[in-house]
């Protein structure tokens, strides 16, 4: 701690002249933009671990985000989906440090964690996300600052709280914590049996401002939970949006209520969102059916506790003859392999995302009164499907959107003791965020990719050693994949 302090204090000059180049290099492009924006003091606390100072120390005029801009949401006009690229898109700007308001808090984010919802922001699919801080801003006056021409992205972050507004009792300066992505406002009473039922439900850092890939970050308190103490920075920030949607989706009342015994199909069984129901899967005594799309997913599944897997690649299912119509013989292919790896049983519960290149395939492998749950759709929203499988075989569809905040506190409490673990494959820094994204879009990566936001390089954080070396194995299953 003592050589990170005793850094700051010297020429950033001198230091770039006589010290190894790449050394240099690194500690100029983590370190002097953080020194530059204010937080040095901050970052310098929490590293050294002087949690109780971080409240009385002065907060930064402006800060590091990354951010989408207005005047860019026709960039990508012309281009395929697939041509988008968050690179161009995804900054890192100084932006102005947001007022705290009652029942919120500003957190120094240590890490943060891609999710779709930010690949979306970056392309402008399906639409910009402009229109929901406008809209946002509409409600009340202090909601208006989240009408911006940027929006500060991300929707998961790990770090440490820096100030409470008014009414905030449960979190104090200093708290080291977890954040999901529930924003609510809970005055109408739609709300108050399941919280995202509300009509002002939205998604924090994607339907609001402020998010997690930054230095600082604004949420409401009720977001915050307990950082899992035998987890890195980076590995923290990593389950929070896609576990608790998996949580809901696939455990909650509000989903698919699994249960012992159930067959469960999981789509990208190896992904950010699969490699959480996988896990839910195989600790609630179902069996995952786990579609994924390489040998290597594979493999991961199997590190997970998985037996039963479908490389759709390899056997070379093919939903869709063309752009228009799908292939009823591949749903009924797909189906006697089902059967055939789990010994004659239909799934109880299909585990939906992808959306439209599935969801007419997903439908028909259903179980006589099964239920497929769906989120997400990151192949097309359009789902298409024969109702003649569903109605006349009494099956559901379910949607499931993330998680409410008891759901969401059940999740996080499963990774805290070690029964879920994070799906971390890569960390990239805040600057290379852009890149990040793209490798989500691309479907380049397993399981989740994290970025280091303040935090100066990975493996910091972690309060309980002994917790962590036994489950050290399953911590790191993901890394390098």
């Amino acid at each position: 701690m003592a050589g990170r302090s005793t850094l700051w204090d010297i020429s950033w000059v001198t230091f770039a002249q006589t010290s190894d180049p790449a050394l240099a290099a690194l500690v100029l492009k983590r370190y002097w933009p953080v020194a530059s924006t204010g937080m040095q003091k901050i970052l310098d606390a929490i590293l050294a671990g002087d949690l109780a100072e971080v409240g009385s120390l002065p907060l930064p005029e402006s800060y590091r985000g990354v951010t989408v801009h207005a005047d860019e949401v026709e960039m990508f006009s012309g281009r395929e989906h697939a041509d988008k690229d968050p690179r161009e898109s995804l900054h890192v700007d100084d932006v102005p440090t947001p007022e705290l308001g009652p029942g919120e808090a500003l957190v120094a984010v240590m890490a943060s964690a891609i999710n779709y919802n930010t690949v979306w922001t970056s392309i402008f699919e399906p639409m910009d996300t402009f229109g929901f801080l406008r809209r946002y801003g509409r409600t009340s006056p202090l909601a208006k600052r989240h009408d911006q021409p940027y929006h500060v992205v991300g929707s998961d972050l790990a770090g440490v709280v820096l100030r409470t507004g008014p009414g905030v009792n449960a979190w104090q300066p200093g708290d080291e914590v977890v954040a999901h992505c529930l924003n609510v406002e809970l005055e109408h009473p739609d709300g108050h049996n399941d919280t995202m039922l509300d009509p002002e439900q939205r998604i924090w850092g994607f339907e609001t401002n402020f998010g997690g890939l930054a230095e600082l970050a604004l949420v409401k308190s009720n977001q915050l939970m307990p950082k899992p103490r035998h987890l890195s920075w980076e590995e923290a920030a990593c389950p929070g949006l896609v576990n608790s949607t998996a949580y809901r989706q696939l455990v909650s009342r509000n989903g698919a209520g699994m249960k012992q015994g159930d067959t469960v199909l999981v789509w990208g069984a190896s992904g950010g969102l699969g490699s959480y129901a996988t896990q839910f899967a195989v600790n609630g005594g179902a069996t995952p059916v786990c579609v994924v799309s390489s040998p290597q997913k594979a493999e991961m599944c199997r590190k997970m506790g998985a037996e039963l897997i479908i490389d759709r690649n390899a056997e070379g299912f093919r939903f869709w003859k063309d752009e228009h119509t799908q292939d009823p013989k591949e749903w009924k292919r797909f189906g006697a392999r089902i059967r055939e790896l789990t010994g004659g049983d239909d799934p109880d519960i299909v585990f939906e995302h992808p959306g439209r290149e599935t969801f007419g395939a997903s439908v028909f492998v259903a179980k006589r009164g099964g239920t497929v749950v769906t989120c997400a759709s990151t192949s097309g929203f359009l789902h298409q499907y024969d109702n003649r499988y569903l109605w006349m075989n009494l099956k559901k569809i379910i949607g499931s959107h993330f998680a409410n905040y008891r759901e969401a506190w059940e999740a996080n409490r499963l990774i805290a003791k070690g029964k879920i673990h994070p799906t971390l494959s890569g960390v990239y820094s805040l600057e290379d965020t852009g890149q990040a994204a793209f490798e989500v879009h691309k479907n380049k990566h397993q399981g989740k990719v994290g970025v280091l936001c303040l935090a100066p390089e990975e493996g910091l954080g972690v309060r309980d050693s002994q917790l962590r070396e036994q489950h050290l194995s399953a911590i790191n299953r993901f890394r390098g994949v």
